[in-house]
């Protein structure tokens, strides 16, 4: 069994911020793959399902961004989980909009969010980093990350979130590699090849004439 925590903070006010893209992670994983109605618990919401052949509960704690590793914390006790077995959906500062990593253990780089969960089981569990652009001032980080995305967002957001519904079996699977290509197919697909230039036509082929007339004939008009 794994759990898979989408961050952001609970409530309609908060739904479409860029600190919610978390939950916006989880919610589209539950809802392309047939997942179970959310239903409270763990002081958040939880839904459960399957990928590919293995249990996967998803978790979006509602305990407020500064405090998600309450959450995280009580269902990994009661799923008798390790940190292994846990992966957390985030908004990621500096990453660019649109662009996603993988990430296993360090540290926190102030994300209050993580900070919380470091707390409650320590650094060794798996990231889903996910870029949301810096507005370029520390000041202004935190009226940033809770305002809305601005609906130019839209189109990137979607294929993204597409992404990662579509290689959620592999990141399951512990396949890092096969989930961020299939997040690439979606963000940056191959673009299809040019068609070669067709090669000029070959010119006509013309038929000359027989001449019919004799070697004196030919030498008389030689000299007219």
């Amino acid at each position: 069994m794994k759990l898979f925590v989408g961050l952001g903070n609970p409530g309609r006010k908060y739904e479409a911020n860029r600190h919610n893209i978390g939950f916006m992670a989880v919610d589209r994983i539950a809802t392309d793959h047939g997942f179970a109605p959310w239903r409270a618990r763990f002081q958040g919401e939880v839904s459960e399902g399957r990928l590919g052949s293995g249990k996967i509960v998803l978790l979006k704690p509602h305990t407020f961004m500064n405090l998600s590793g309450q959450s995280v914390g009580e269902a990994m006790r009661f799923y008798k989980l390790t940190p292994d077995d846990v992966t957390v959906f985030h908004d990621e500062l500096d990453l660019a909009p649109g662009k996603l990593r993988v990430k296993t253990g360090g540290g926190h780089a102030g994300h209050n969010g993580l900070r919380s969960i470091h707390q409650h089981i320590g650094e060794a569990y798996h990231r889903v980093r996910i870029g949301i652009g810096h507005p370029g001032d520390k000041a202004r980080v935190a009226a940033y990350v809770l305002s809305d995305f601005a609906k130019a967002d839209g189109d990137w957001i979607e294929d993204l979130l597409r992404g990662i519904s579509d290689g959620a079996p592999a990141l399951a699977q512990g396949d890092a590699t096969r989930f961020m290509n299939a997040v690439s197919l979606r963000t940056a697909p191959p673009r299809p090849s040019a068609p070669k230039p067709a090669g000029k036509p070959a010119p006509a082929a013309t038929i000359e004439p027989e001449d019919e007339r004799n070697p004196l004939q030919k030498l008389i008009d030689r000299f007219r």
